[in-house]
């Protein structure tokens, strides 16, 4: 007789247990979350006059006397449930920066506005999908590697973004340049409005008593593991979203700014007798194409649902680096990555070792190849935020504070994890919810339509 799967024996006994359906329900609760935290603890609230208890729960009652709460990890590639609420939250974030809603006017949508994509640098020559991968001139490098590729690449073929010769590459400049990548970014920023500052005649000084620039971003890697960013990049009066550009405030005069700050802004390495210098720019892909100014259409939305879709991949999902940090030299040789990536997580371990470059953090961050920023980042003004987002959910749920009250709590974490059994019965969950998410899509755009 075939001996049945440990997940499936291991699922057979948790539905023996008396405390099944309780544990069923807070699976449940957490949307299915592949990898939760195990809390134990309680929860007191009480009248903030009389002192009268009003609500007590305690974990000693639950199964395993211990409450299961949601990991909030946004890669999908860890968990699945949680990403899928992380990308929720995200695009309400971003559309609301555009269109509005979530305390934001709606007025934001005749703003200037834009979505701007920077690109980082050449490295090197690679190869790239279609056309453009043919040779571009005859001749071998100094390597005896051929200038150019006579093959024409699929877009999914694994050999685009590989270098045409690793020894031309420069794993230097790349892995140092993602360490300043985000300091480019606020380098950017501040030139932008210094921009818009002179081109109007303003003092730059006195650019936040006419004018706010907001934006959100998200980090994005290319084939060549090589970080672009996407930005969303709005003008807004001096008070913020629910105040009116001014009059100047033209998308023509963003647009210009963003494209000539791009081209300007530089960031310095420190130095090193290893590796010198570098003045590190962006790179010569610059785009910034305007949004709809009626914002009815699908363009605002497909913006929005990009952004989210992204930051719920991990460096591993897109091929360029893994989840998880590294500990040792021996990890890399062990990573299941690219030999172009590979070479970057020696590059950043090597790089890491050396004084001048202590500050950079190189070997803690060589996981994503030297990047050091957040996916997402957004000015203070641009939209809602997250917890302000997770605050809703839970006022609609029912789980809001109770006016006037005193809450007093006592948690501990106590494990994380799930059992193999558990764990199929999450997955199971979060199934059942990703397609009652999906047939709800579906429907509120069937009436959409039928209106």
């Amino acid at each position: 007789m075939r001996q049945l799967p440990e997940a499936d024996r291991d699922a057979i006994r948790l539905a023996q247990d008396p405390k099944f359906p309780r544990l069923l329900e807070q699976i449940t609760a957490t949307g299915g979350c592949s990898h939760p935290i195990h809390l134990s603890g309680s929860t007191t609230t009480l009248d903030g006059t009389s002192g009268e208890i009003l609500h007590h729960y305690d974990t000693r009652t639950e199964p395993g006397e211990r409450l299961l709460v949601r990991c909030r990890n946004r890669r999908a590639t860890v968990c699945p449930a949680c990403s899928r609420l992380h990308a929720g939250d995200t695009y309400q974030l971003v559309r609301a920066g555009i269109l509005g809603g979530k305390n934001v006017p709606d007025t934001v949508r005749n703003h200037a506005r834009l979505f701007v994509t920077l690109t980082a640098p050449s490295f090197g020559p690679v190869h790239r999908a279609g056309e453009t991968c043919r040779p571009r001139r005859d001749g071998t490098c100094e390597h005896g590697r051929p200038l150019g590729c006579g093959t024409v690449h699929a877009p999914d073929s694994a050999v685009v973004g590989q270098p045409l010769c690793p020894d031309c590459y420069d794993y230097t400049a790349h892995v140092l340049w993602h360490a300043h990548a985000a300091k480019l970014w606020d380098r950017f920023v501040i030139d932008v409005r210094r921009r818009i500052a002179s081109s109007v005649g303003l003092v730059q000084s006195r650019f936040a008593q006419h004018a706010r620039l907001s934006f959100a971003r998200v980090a994005e890697y290319q084939k060549r593991a090589a970080v672009h960013v996407h930005a969303l990049v709005r003008l807004d009066g001096p008070a913020g979203p629910d105040d009116e550009p001014p009059a100047w405030g033209t998308t023509e005069l963003l647009t210009d700014a963003v494209h000539a700050s791009a081209r300007r802004v530089l960031v310095r390495t420190p130095y090193s007798p290893a590796a010198g210098e570098l003045a590190l720019s962006w790179g010569a892909q610059v785009d910034a194409r305007p949004l709809r100014t009626d914002g009815d259409g699908p363009d605002d939305d497909a913006v929005a649902a990009y952004v989210a879709k992204y930051v719920t991949k991990g460096a591993s999902e897109t091929g360029a680096g893994i989840d998880h940090p590294l500990s040792a030299w021996g990890d890399i040789e062990w990573a299941p990555v690219s030999e172009h990536v590979r070479t970057l997580l020696r590059t950043c371990w090597r790089l890491g070792a050396l004084p001048e470059y202590a500050s950079l953090r190189l070997q803690d961050w060589a996981h994503t190849l030297g990047y050091r920023g957040h996916i997402l980042t957004k000015s203070r003004a641009y939209s809602t935020t997250y917890a302000a987002l997770r605050a809703e959910r839970a006022h609609h749920m029912g789980r809001a504070d109770i006016p006037d009250a005193v809450t007093e709590r006592d948690w501990r974490y106590v494990g994380s994890g799930l059992t193999p059994g558990a764990a199929l019965i999450a997955a199971g969950v979060a199934e059942d919810l990703a397609e009652s998410r999906r047939l709800g899509l579906e429907a509120r755009q069937e009436g959409e339509w039928c209106r």
